[in-house]
Formats: structure tokens, C-alpha cells, sequence
């Protein structure tokens, strides 16, 4: 599983989070939403440092990451996070990794 921030989606985050070099933002499995991967959950964003980080990436200086436990929620797909400029918001992308099947 692969793990990818576009430029304008951390612009969005820094911007919308307040975020500075160093800073950690987690994605998370929580229930309710709408998911194209699991029925009933949807992925939570927070900022916050990683405990047991199963999944991350560094971009502009800022780790986006997935904690080991919630690992579960992506169901082998590679997660793409992207910025919409049409709504102004950040989407999540999910691609069905051959590699982990």
C-alpha cells in the first residue's frame, strides 16, 4: 500500500490546519461517512503525533500517516490524497494495490 499527498492538497492542509514543517497529520478509521472502501466508515484527519505508524510520507516537510492499527481501512488500496478546486476541499482517492493482493 502507498501512501501519496499532491502539492496543492498540502497547500490545502497548511492553510486549513495551520500546519508548519514538523508537523504530523494522521488519518484515521472512524464510523459514519461515506466510503468506496468500507461500508459505514470514513477517514478522519487529525493533527497529531504517530504512536505506531503503519503507513506515512514526508511532503513539504509535513509526515501524513496512517497508524498501524487502521491499516485495516484501506483493504490493500493505495490512498492518493488530492485537492479539489472546484469545491475547495481535499479528496481521497483509492486504487486497489495489485502488489498486496
Amino acid at each position: 500500500m502507498e501512501l501519496s499527498i499532491t502539492k496543492p492538497a498540502v497547500q490545502w492542509f497548511k492553510k486549513e490546519m495551520g500546519l508548519d514543517q514538523g508537523d504530523f497529520i494522521r488519518f484515521f478509521a472512524r464510523v459514519g461517512g461515506c466510503s468506496t472502501v468500507q461500508t459505514g466508515y470514513s477517514l478522519g484527519v487529525s493533527k497529531e503525533l504517530p504512536m505506531e505508524s503503519g503507513l506515512s510520507t514526508n511532503v513539504d516537510g509535513i509526515t501524513f500517516f496512517v497508524e498501524e492499527k487502521d491499516l485495516w481501512y484501506l483493504d490493500g488500496h493505495d490512498l492518493t490524497v488530492k485537492y479539489q478546486r472546484k469545491y475547495e476541499e481535499i479528496t481521497f482517492d483509492y486504487k486497489k494495490n495489485l502488489a498486496s493482493t
